[in-house]
């Protein structure tokens, strides 16, 4: 893995819990948008997570495989649209209404802000890991002093 493995999986985390709250955050910003670009109102968006590679190529996964390294940390796979359906609300002013009724995003505030709790942790919890392994490089630094 080398000096810098465990930093550059822990800078994967936090590049990936990056991602993970903008998308929270647009979500909240458009949870009351019932017309977009695309037609009909906004539809919230899921980020998928996925395993990183190690290594490029058959001889470096090979040698990762001897080293007893399992992967290159995590990342964004894609981000997809919920397929939650739509609620109805009864607004018969709305632009947007179709016989009284306007769609609103699917948009759930609640599932929302506990991601963002999640997200914020496990991007805590991955400063908190970089922190340490960049303590323990610099002691092992120290070490042949």
């Amino acid at each position: 893995m080398g000096m810098f493995g465990g930093l550059s999986i822990s800078a994967s985390g936090l590049t990936a819990n990056r991602t993970w709250l903008d998308v929270i955050a647009n979500n909240i910003a458009n949870a009351n948008t019932t017309r977009t670009p695309q037609g009909g109102p906004y539809r919230s968006e899921q980020v998928v997570f996925g395993e990183l590679p190690a290594a490029s190529s058959f001889s470096g996964a090979l040698q990762s495989a001897v080293q007893g390294n399992v992967g290159g940390g995590v990342g964004v796979t894609s981000i997809v649209q919920s397929p939650a359906p739509f609620s109805l609300v009864y607004d018969p002013s709305s632009p947007d209404a179709v016989n009284g009724y306007v769609q609103m995003p699917n948009v759930n505030l609640t599932t929302q802000m506990i991601n963002m709790i999640s997200a914020s942790r496990a991007y805590q919890a991955n400063v908190t890991a970089f922190d340490a392994t960049k303590q323990m490089d610099v002691e092992a630094i120290g070490i042949g002093k």
